[in-house]
Order: structure tokens, then sequence, then C-alpha cells
């Protein structure tokens, strides 16, 4: 059953913290530890990653301790439609850990990425495990934030950034990490409107003109909304409002 109240996690949670110096992936090392049966709020951090995993399969790799690399375990008493909002909530936390250290805020772009001046700064990546009925067991929220410029691979230095860039000094990681679980405290106990419509409110993408890859083919059009589970609505070309669950989102114009 969902827990309409909040985000849905349990109540009375304490996050424990294994620092790593290096793991293949935190999502995957934290995705076992859950199948072990290890209670909500294991969060796992590296200096490296020599696997970490990004969205359709994809790698994500970066200098050792230029970034801020970790997963939360969740075990969320939610539908599997509303697990969304755990992905909401990590993402908000980690802009406001980002304004609350860096001193700027960054913008979110849908469905799981932070912006700062439009660049990619930080990539969310939630992994569900399921029952044989369906039922959500976990969920495993990883984060990926750039801290400093040496996180940023040089094909790549014209479309992501990183805090220190924008702030204009260098960012402490662990000050970012502390700043990050106060933050994902907050945000997990929050009233699912609120916190979806705080979602909504950072979303760079709304307004924007986008083309979105899918599966079916790409589609263009103006980013209008995102529905309560967190879809994205488009209105292309021809006055049409599609639904769009899951795909890749390019900002055709600056936001």
């Amino acid at each position: 059953m969902s827990k309409r109240g909040g985000s849905g996690s349990e109540p009375g949670r304490s996050f424990r913290v294994v620092w790593l110096a290096e793991v293949d992936s935190t999502n995957r090392y934290v995705l076992d530890a859950a199948h072990s049966g290890e209670r909500e709020g294991l969060v796992v951090v590296a200096d490296h990653q020599s696997a970490g995993r990004g969205r359709l399969g994809r790698t994500w790799e970066a200098a050792s301790g230029s970034s801020l690399l970790l997963s939360v375990l969740l075990r969320p008493r939610r539908a599997v439609d509303e697990l969304h909002l755990c992905t909401a909530a990590v993402a908000l936390a980690m802009a406001d850990a980002v304004r609350d250290v860096a001193g700027f805020t960054p913008a979110l772009k849908w469905p799981n990425d932070l912006l700062a001046g439009g660049h990619k700064l930080a990539g969310v990546l939630a992994e569900a495990d399921l029952g044989a009925s369906g039922v959500v067991r976990s969920v495993v929220v990883g984060v990926g934030i750039n801290v400093s410029e040496q996180a940023i691979p040089p094909e790549l230095t014209s479309t992501a950034t990183a805090c220190n860039v924008v702030a204009g000094r260098s960012i402490d990681r662990r000050s970012l990490f502390d700043a990050f679980l106060l933050r994902l405290d907050e945000h997990l106990d929050t009233a699912d409107p609120v916190l979806l419509a705080d979602y909504r409110a950072r979303l760079a993408t709304i307004g924007a003109r986008v083309r979105v890859e899918r599966s079916a083919g790409p589609l263009e059009g103006v980013a209008v909304d995102i529905d309560e589970l967190g879809a994205l609505l488009l209105e292309t070309e021809t006055g049409d409002t599609v639904t769009i669950s899951a795909g890749d989102v390019v900002h055709l114009r600056p936001v």
C-alpha cells in the first residue's frame, strides 16, 4: 500500500554509510545488499566506479575523487507507478545540497538530470526490485554528480559541467554528501503532492522545446507539464498532447 502522507518510506529511517575507494557500481553493490535483506537507509559512496551505471545501459566513468558517486537503498510502501517520487526526492535533495554547499541551485531536466547553465551536472538512476507478484521490495537510487572538472571527459566538455566550474571555487565532496543526506531525509518526509509540485516547479524541461529520443522514434514538441505518474506531456506541432513515460530528452533551446 502507498503511504499517501509522505514519500512512502519506512518511518524512523537512519542512514548507514559505507564509503569505498573503488567499486564496480554503487547501484549494483546496494542492490546485492537489498537482495540479502539489508534494511532501508544503506548509502554506499565510492571515490571511483569501474562500471558505473547510467540510463539505457550506458556507463558512467570519472576520475577518482572528482565526482560524488552514491546509491541509496529505499524500501518504499508504494505501488510501481509511484516510484518516480523516489527519484524526485533524491534529485531534489542533491539540487538542494548543491545550493547549500556550492551556492547555486541546479535545475532539473526530465527524467533524471541536474543542469547548471544548460549543461549536465549530475545524473540520477533508479532501479527497482520487484517481487514475483509485482510488489515493490526495494528501490535503489544512484546519483553521480561532477564535483570537479576532472570528472568531465574531453568529449563532453561542451555539454557537461562541474560544481567547482559553476561556483568558481573548489567544493568539498564530504560537505556536499552531508548536505545531501540532510536534504534527502527532508524530501522523503514530504507529502506526495508537495514533493511532486516542487519537482515540477524545478523542471527546466517544462516550457522548453525538446526532442525526445524514444524506441518508437524521435518526437519533437513543447514540454507542457508532467502528470501525476511523472510522465512528460509533450505538445506536438499538430497540437496533439503525447504522454512520454520513458525517453531521452534534448532541450532544443536555452533554458
